[in-house]
């Protein structure tokens, strides 16, 4: 079999669940993670000759991301925990050289109580379907001394709908073209974005078994420990701008939203969105004599789940 080699290897635990209460008297706050953390190093003889002897077992790895969210000081922020967790495995183990922790964190808030202005300090909502995410590689090759780290965090499943203010025309029409020009219609689609960080160097951990995770002092707005901040901007700036852009194509839309995270966020190095068109179809009604399919008079539609247009764009910054 000498014609084969091994290339890559990589291994660990997916969907980790994960449910924390931070308790600060009566008030408590709440998050909750669904977890995936995957390794790389000099693990290749575990493929090549059975030798078990240089795997971290994925239920370890299971185990030190419940310890880590007991004790870890940063586990109410998504990109914090995940750099935590992994500066801490490439740190304990020798033989391993790079983490790479995926996090979803899952909508939470205070419920609001109709007779008073202040939210109950320790009952919560589901106020929304969209997670956040965070997707971070912690690095070591260089040397335990040298870590640094990517991070790309971003939101899925955020799904939004205008019923005016968009519309579609001037686009090529030729033999295959049955598509109806439109000076208005509904927009909805569910937004994927993804927005990359500029790399980071970390401090090692300075105490022997290698749990202390140091944050800098100088916490540069719109970067990487403004994380938790950025994550508001950038959902906000998706948010206005889908609703108050007087769309002339999802491309278009797409474009503007992703100039504006970078513009408020000087950390971000790029910015992509996936934005799958959610298809709302007049119901043409014409046989009854009514019009429901000029964009004035269009008020009953069939909602249309596939086939679906999928605009994608990365919005980098100028360099």
């Amino acid at each position: 079999m000498s014609e084969s080699v091994l290339t890559h290897a990589q291994y660990g635990k997916d969907l980790v669940r994960v449910f924390r209460v931070v308790r600060q008297g009566d008030i408590h706050q709440v998050v909750e993670y669904n977890v995936t953390v995957l390794v790389e190093g000099d693990i290749e003889t575990s493929y090549t000759v059975a030798d078990n002897s240089v795997i971290v077992a994925t239920d370890s790895m299971k185990n030190i991301t419940y310890y880590l969210a007991k004790t870890s000081p940063h586990i109410l922020s998504p990109e914090r925990f995940a750099l935590h967790l992994g500066t801490y495995i490439v740190s304990k183990y020798a033989h391993i050289n790079r983490a790479f922790v995926t996090l979803e964190k899952l909508r939470w808030s205070n419920i609001p109580l109709s007779a008073n202005r202040d939210p109950h300090p320790h009952s919560f909502v589901r106020d929304g379907n969209d997670k956040q995410t965070v997707e971070v590689e912690v690095d070591a090759s260089a040397g335990k001394d040298k870590l640094s780290a990517k991070v790309t965090s971003g939101i899925t499943d955020l799904l939004v709908l205008k019923s005016g203010g968009s519309a579609f025309h001037g686009y090529i029409r030729d033999e295959y073209t049955t598509l109806v020009e439109v000076d208005d219609r509904i927009l909805s689609t569910s937004v994927d974005l993804a927005y990359t960080f500029a790399p980071l160097s970390l401090s090692s951990p300075s105490d022997l078994k290698k749990l202390n995770f140091t944050i800098p002092e100088d916490l540069a707005p719109g970067g990487i420990w403004d994380a938790d901040n950025v994550a508001i901007r950038a959902r906000n700036a998706t948010l206005d701008i889908f609703a108050l852009d007087a769309s002339a194509s999802v491309q278009a839309t797409l474009f503007k939203m992703g100039q504006r995270v970078i513009a408020e966020n000087a950390g971000v190095e790029s910015v992509t969105y996936k934005l799958p068109n959610k298809h709302y179809i007049p119901i043409d009604m014409k046989y009854i004599g009514l019009d429901n399919t000029t964009p004035a008079n269009a008020e009953v539609f069939v909602p249309v789940s596939a086939p679906s247009g999928l605009i994608s764009a990365t919005i980098s910054r100028r360099k």
